[in-house]
């Protein structure tokens, strides 16, 4: 490694890819300058529902939701900041390939491209859920100079490596659900058991007369699968 390396300042890059499993990148957006901070946000969800004329409940674990990354985007087109020198870019066409990379609909695929937000070691595999774009400055004729990105990138991982890193196997433990509005069967026993295909075993188990029916609040058992 040449010594001027060990002084090279890594950036860091969102990275842009065409499918899900984000095996050949495709482009990648790097930030003129790297964030004072970031943030990740975790948060589980536990059912609310509370029968009458009772003072609580447990807190039953419903799902966790996908960590969330925020990150503030600086796009500067001055050439002058309080670091120092920067080059000089053409704001709005800069803020305009960031959307269309991260945020715009896919023609081929359909969506919003896939990402992985890079930075040193760390690696977040995500979607961007959503940018706020601010201009707090512009030139004599009207052109911004400078853009503020507030974004907020949801994780997404694909099933396998999701259920490698939780370290549970599912299909070996009885499961609650307390079944929460839009739910179905057979997407709950996607989420639990790998397969949507359980369903009338799990609407046997749990007594349903119409599996299609499920109510916001209903408590249904999943079973061990039988090996």
């Amino acid at each position: 490694m040449a010594s001027s390396d060990l002084f090279k300042l890594e950036k860091l890059k969102i990275i842009v890819y065409e499918s899900a499993d984000r095996q050949t990148p495709t482009a990648k957006f790097e930030l003129m300058f790297n964030p004072e901070s970031y943030s990740l946000a975790y948060k589980n969800v536990y059912s609310t529902g509370q029968g009458i004329n009772t003072s609580g409940r447990a807190a039953d674990y419903v799902f966790g939701q996908p960590t969330k990354f925020s990150l503030k985007i600086i796009i500067d087109g001055t050439g002058v900041t309080e670091i120092g020198l920067a080059p000089r870019v053409d704001v709005q066409d800069q803020v305009d390939r960031f959307l269309k990379l991260a945020a715009h609909m896919d023609g081929k695929i359909h969506e919003p491209k896939f990402l992985a937000v890079q930075w040193g070691k760390f690696t977040f595999p995500c979607r961007l859920e959503q940018a706020q774009i601010t201009y707090p400055l512009f030139d004599n004729s009207g052109l911004p100079l400078r853009a503020e990105l507030d974004t907020v990138f949801i994780q997404d991982q694909p099933d396998a490596a999701r259920l490698r890193a939780e370290g549970k196997s599912s299909p070996d433990l009885t499961h609650v659900r307390i079944v929460q509005a839009h739910q179905t069967l057979p997407l709950l026993c996607q989420e639990i058991y790998g397969s949507p295909g359980y369903y009338l075993q799990v609407a046997e188990a749990n007594g349903l007369d119409n599996f299609r029916n499920l109510v916001p609040g209903q408590r249904l058992v999943f079973p061990p699968l039988e090996k």
